[in-house]
């Protein structure tokens, strides 16, 4: 069903190769309109979340589609920095966010087939790993100076932790699902 919040979320999965190509741009200003078009998505992905609540728009094609556009736009621009930077100090953390993205998508499609999807929600702790993943890889693709890129560091790191707990909730959440015998 197409309506508002579902434009939003088709208009940012457009919003990926424009900000592909403009990463790759061999200008000056690519960096900067990159982090623009980033921005830009990432802001869509909260105002679609918003307004499906808002106008009471919320579908079941829209539920699917919005963490896979989020999560292919995040995947994108970790796999772009990675590149960009060729520095260990990059890569473990987006090898583990990504790697925590692909386990916890699987872990929530075997929860909602056991029927305890609810179990393994959204929570508060994923929603400021995202905000603070975001502000991390704007700065890290913006490089406007040292210190972007540096206090960018700092958030990719605060975002990996919170990662890594946020992990670590949903499976204590799932572990007796996991564990238990048949």
């Amino acid at each position: 069903m197409i309506n508002v919040p579902n434009s939003l979320t088709f208009f940012r999965i457009l919003l990926i190769p424009i900000f592909i190509v403009l990463f790759y741009l061999p200008v000056e200003w690519g960096y900067f309109w990159a982090a623009v078009v980033f921005t830009v998505a990432a802001a869509t992905d909260w105002l679609d979340g918003f307004l499906a609540r808002q106008l009471k728009q919320s579908t079941p094609f829209g539920a699917f589609l919005d963490p896979v556009a989020d999560k292919v736009m995040v995947a994108a621009a970790l796999v772009l920095i990675v590149d960009d930077y060729s520095s260990i100090l990059v890569t473990i953390p987006a090898m583990l966010m990504i790697s925590r993205e692909i386990i916890i998508s699987a872990l929530r499609e075997w929860m909602a087939g056991i029927g305890e999807r609810s179990r393994v929600a959204v929570s508060w702790i994923g929603k400021w790993k995202t905000t603070i993943q975001m502000l991390a890889l704007i700065g890290l693709i913006w490089q406007q100076s040292i210190y972007m890129v540096w206090a960018s560091y700092v958030l990719l790191y605060v975002a990996t932790g919170l990662t890594l707990f946020s992990a670590y909730d949903y499976f204590k959440a799932a572990w007796n699902d996991l564990t238990r015998s048949e």
